[in-house]
């Protein structure tokens, strides 16, 4: 049928009503994103107590309610802001199950990719931060962090450990009763930047590397070792 002139296209008039319609529910579904997003900004550019839930609204040139509307206080949003942006923490959980090699490979690339993700990641360094200025009043926070990233690396190290020791690959000696200290240097890493910043710069890949290379070579086996040495003889001889 033919419309006359000026007369209104229903079809496209309805159409357009749906495109805003699904355009309004989409914006609504990313706003909490959005929000988050911003949050980390100011909890990172301010610190907890210096932010108002104001100056994150201002941020998204949106009214303080609608930032309430979603997460009812400033203690909510803090911390559901430091677990939405702890998720590329929580993605080197699927990082370590996709590890080949044998044991000494699959832990060098896990403490790389660790390393990669603490040290590379701006949004891992300043949850780091937070979490040394805020854990105090907030251990929930310290606790997500964590849940997310510090157990999962701590847990598969011991288990490729465990794993190298039992196949002769790994000797058994203090470093694989307690493999924390194969991680150590990933935090040291952090905390420097955090400290020290651009101020007194280092190679932290190099560190790295030097670190998992004096571990490695403490843990590999070498021929005409027993694969479990049981005691430990310290550098005067003494058992």
């Amino acid at each position: 049928m033919r419309l006359a002139a000026g007369q209104p296209n229903n079809s496209n008039w309805m159409m357009e009503r749906v495109v805003k319609k699904t355009s309004r529910a989409e914006r609504k579904a990313l706003r909490p994103h959005e929000i988050l997003e911003a949050a980390f900004e100011e909890f990172a550019a301010k610190g907890y107590a210096a932010t108002r839930v104001e100056d994150i609204a201002t941020r998204l040139r949106i009214t303080k309610g609608t930032v309430y509307l979603y997460f009812p206080t400033k203690d909510v949003l803090f911390q559901e802001m430091f677990r939405h942006a702890s998720t590329s923490s929580a993605d080197l959980s699927t990082a370590i199950g996709s590890l080949r090699g044998s044991c000494a490979d699959r832990i060098r690339d896990l403490l790389l990719i660790a390393y990669e993700n603490t040290a590379n990641d701006r949004k891992t360094r300043e949850l780091l931060r937070l979490s040394v200025a805020e854990g105090t009043r907030l251990p929930e926070m310290v606790d997500c962090r964590h849940e997310l990233f510090i157990a999962p690396t701590l847990a598969a190290l011991t288990a490729l450990v465990e794993e190298g020791v039992k196949s002769g690959e790994l000797r058994h000696d203090t470093a694989a009763d307690t493999p924390d200290v194969l991680a150590s240097s990933i935090f040291q890493i952090a905390v420097w930047h955090l400290m020290l910043a651009d101020r007194k710069p280092i190679d932290g890949k190099a560190l790295m590397e030097a670190h998992i290379d004096l571990v490695m070579n403490g843990l590999l086996q070498h021929s005409g070792q027993s694969p479990d040495l049981g005691t430990h003889v310290r550098a005067d001889g003494a058992v």
